[in-house]
């Protein structure tokens, strides 16, 4: 979801009223280096160790297997905490 104070900033107008966006439309200019940041910023601390992520792809991992399972609860509790929204079903090949 786009912050309250951003959306004023997308708004459009169109034959049929205005409209401004309510989530980041990737089509946007710069959309992919604007979340990369926000992913580097919410990882910044496991990025290297524990996960690595480029734009919308994330990978966590572990050194050892008994591991994974904290690692991975650590990453889901940081996307919660930063209220991100994951769509596992769009990144499944097909």
């Amino acid at each position: 979801m786009m912050h309250e104070d951003d959306k004023a900033n997308t708004f459009f107008i169109i034959e049929r009223g205005t409209y401004c966006y309510k989530v980041m439309p990737f089509g946007l200019k710069n959309a992919g280096a604007t979340h990369q940041r926000l992913v580097n910023k919410i990882f910044k601390e496991q990025i290297g160790k524990t996960i690595e992520v480029y734009v919308d792809d994330m990978l966590v991992k572990a050194p050892e297997r008994a591991d994974h399972i904290e690692n991975l609860a650590e990453a889901f509790s940081l996307l919660r905490k930063y209220n991100m929204k994951s769509r596992p079903t769009d990144s499944l090949d097909t």
